[in-house]
């Protein structure tokens, strides 16, 4: 039955059929998929956007409503077109993303092979890898290898912990 049928039935007292839904849930973005494509870890995004993480786990939702604000700040965030984040789920990166993604997962393995090498040929043959691959993409300088394990952090990185430190009264408070 098509709509114009139905609103006859709906017109001469009948009972309608059931229309789909106008409000099915369509993904908004594509964000948390370009975020992990682009080797990108939750808490260097919450760094970059000044927010918690369960306010990034909340915005990477494809189905989260952003405003205009918050995808741009998402785009400078990731370093990636805006349409990136905008096309359809089902639908791939586009191809330069999609490059530059690859490159940088490439560009973080280089500087982790050379970080934890201890025989200076393969220091040597990583180092030449890493300036080829600042060659071609400029822009993959001071991008830094893979975090491993238990690895210790910069005091540059503390982390938002340090912005709010734990009161006296709060501890006093607890052990009571």
């Amino acid at each position: 039955m098509s709509v114009a049928d139905n609103w006859d039935t709906v017109r001469s007292g009948g009972t309608p059929l059931s229309l789909p839904s106008t409000k099915e849930k369509h993904p908004h973005h594509r964000i948390a998929e370009v975020r992990r494509q682009q080797g990108v870890s939750v808490r260097s995004v919450t760094r970059k956007l000044g927010l918690s993480a369960e306010e990034v786990r909340r915005q990477e939702d494809p189905y989260c409503n952003l405003t205009l604000a918050q995808l741009v700040a998402w785009q400078q965030a990731l370093e990636v077109p805006l349409a990136s984040l905008l096309v359809d789920s089902d639908a791939p990166l586009s191809s330069p993303v999609l490059t530059r993604a690859r490159m940088l997962r490439v560009m973080k393995t280089a500087q982790a092979i050379r970080e934890t090498t201890k025989d200076k040929g393969v220091e040597r043959m990583s180092l030449m890898l890493v300036e080829q691959l600042l060659e071609i993409m400029p822009e993959l300088k001071g991008v830094s290898a893979w975090h491993t394990v238990g690895q210790r952090r910069t005091q540059d990185e503390v982390g938002r912990i340090a912005e709010r430190p734990v009161s006296d009264t709060f501890i006093q408070d607890s052990m009571h």
